[in-house]
């Protein structure tokens, strides 16, 4: 489990840097591989670095899905609100002395909050708007076009929402598969920084360069 304070992105930069530093800075090379960190040692932290940010850069990529998917069933979810409202709006008006076709229709009760119950009050809406109905609701200019329409936004809310509900399955696989290797990476620095500290015990400047100050 990751439980640094840090964000994670300086994370990442505090770790490419201090990797960086090893192999660049003669001295801190040659201290720490006294100690076992050799070029070897460090080439393992780097490969494992690379795996990180690419664990969070997919990560980022899939829940940039994720909000792009669920922008969109949203939309879409508003523009039939919109359009069963209006035509809920129109019917009961109309049809107010039919209380029969209301209840078929089944707009004599409230619109539902929850999806699968609104979704499902819109479907059976527009299902079970027949031939005869159809011509009651003629004067209030809903057509069977209008109906046809509507039954295509439902296949459209319906499609976008499993796409949405898909991509936030994946979002966070990419999201638990990024904390394990991240987890991995500050286990691997964490020791690192260990071994860091005795090694450059008396170079505070050159802990500096690799992240660490030297406690007072």
């Amino acid at each position: 489990m990751i439980i640094s304070k840090k964000s994670q992105p300086k994370l990442l930069e505090q770790y490419r840097i201090a990797l960086e530093n090893v192999k660049e800075q003669s001295e801190i090379a040659i201290k720490m591989a006294d100690l076992s960190y050799d070029a070897i040692k460090i080439a393992e932290g780097k490969e494992l670095l690379i795996q990180t940010r690419n664990g969070y850069d997919f990560n980022k990529k899939e829940n940039e899905k994720t909000v792009a998917a669920s922008t969109l069933f949203k939309q879409e979810k508003k523009h039939l609100d919109k359009q069963f409202k209006e035509h809920r709006k129109k019917s009961k008006a109309i049809l107010r002395k039919n209380p029969e076709i209301l209840q078929k229709l089944g707009i004599d009760t409230v619109v539902p909050n929850a999806y699968i119950n609104w979704i499902e009050m819109i479907r059976r809406f527009y299902t079970n708007i027949d031939k005869d109905i159809l011509q009651k609701l003629k004067p209030l200019k809903i057509t069977a076009e209008d109906i046809h329409a509507s039954k295509l936004q439902i296949e459209k809310v319906e499609k976008a929402r499993a796409v949405y509900i898909q991509k936030v399955g994946e979002s966070q696989d990419a999201t638990k598969q990024k904390n394990i290797i991240f987890a991995k990476m500050e286990d691997w620095m964490r020791d690192f920084y260990n071994i860091a500290v005795i090694a450059l015990k008396d170079s505070p400047q050159l802990l500096e360069a690799i992240g660490r100050k030297r406690k007072s």
